[in-house]
């Protein structure tokens, strides 16, 4: 683990891009488990799983993105001499919603005093923002609430010199039809604009589904960002990747199924020869692809 490295630079590789292993799924891990005969893994083994991703690609990841019940733990199991980043996840691993949408919601005793003191070096938060959700008809403005809470928590990681990576899933309001790929990719720009006008030190976006809605997010947000995988597939994220980097202006990557999600059915030993060839080398691709096409953080923040 990197111990002397502080701000982003504790997640990027040295060109100041972001090349980070998202490993905090919680529930979408277990019903991975269960969908390969494998709900009753217990525990232990979820947090052996997650160590030995650490212990296989630190060296080609910049940072871990971990959760706090599995990942932190195996993070600091974990045993190689490889330095990494920690970007802990600190959302509540369950979210309640409100006539079948998400709401957001702080966790009190996750605050970025807790991160801080963990050993990792940054912040995540996950939220499920339409910025163009207007109240219900009991006049709860659940957009509203989430600003106040993004508000707080990057006012919070400010105030403890933690770096906030702020992580948009965009979702269908009640009633609503499927997203066309235009309405899709307004949704994802526009709320990622009242993120960034919130200013966090970082935002985890997926991808606006073409190159010109890529550089439409670029042209509206002043934040640098890097675009999450959404569990495609490694090619199709190679893909996305480029397009996102050369349209958008991301500054790489935070991505985690379209390297592992094939571990999920295996055993310890066949997990560790996959990481290792496979795992390393798809993570690596992703390097090679994002240098000199990435933008250094430091560019966009400068």
């Amino acid at each position: 683990m990197k111990t002397t490295t502080s701000g982003l630079d504790a997640i990027a590789t040295e060109a100041g891009t972001f090349a980070v292993l998202a490993m905090d799924q919680r529930g979408t891990l277990k019903r991975m488990l269960a969908d390969v005969d494998r709900a009753d893994t217990p525990d232990e083994e979820i947090t052996a799983f997650k160590r030995d991703m650490i212990a296989s690609l630190a060296g080609s990841a910049s940072a871990f993105l971990v959760d706090p019940t599995y990942g932190l733990p195996a993070s600091q199991a974990a045993e190689t001499t490889a330095p990494y980043g920690i970007l802990l996840a600190a959302e509540p691993s369950t979210r309640p919603t409100h006539n079948g949408e998400p709401t957001v919601s702080l966790d009190p005793a996750q605050d970025a005093a807790w991160v801080r003191d963990s050993g990792a070096h940054a912040m995540k938060f996950l939220v499920q923002v339409r910025a163009d959700r207007t109240p219900g008809a009991d006049g709860r403005d659940t957009t509203a609430e989430a600003v106040e809470v993004m508000r707080t928590l990057v006012a919070d990681c400010a105030a403890a010199g933690i770096p906030s990576v702020i992580e948009n899933l965009i979702f269908p309001l009640a009633g609503e039809e499927p997203l066309s790929p235009q309405a899709r990719a307004d949704a994802i720009i526009e709320a990622a604009v009242l993120i960034d006008s919130l200013n966090p030190t970082l935002l985890k976006l997926e991808y606006p589904g073409s190159p010109e809605a890529c550089r439409r997010l670029a042209s509206s947000i002043t934040a640098p960002w890097a675009v999450l995988s959404a569990g495609v597939s490694s090619e199709e994220f190679s893909d996305v990747l480029r397009v996102s980097c050369d349209e958008g202006g991301a500054s790489g990557f935070i991505a985690g199924r379209s390297v592992w999600r094939e571990t999920v059915a295996m055993d310890h030993a066949e997990r560790v020869a996959f990481l290792a060839d496979t795992g390393r080398r798809r993570l690596d691709d992703y390097r090679q692809i994002i240098e000199g096409r990435a933008r250094s953080y430091r560019e966009v923040t400068s």
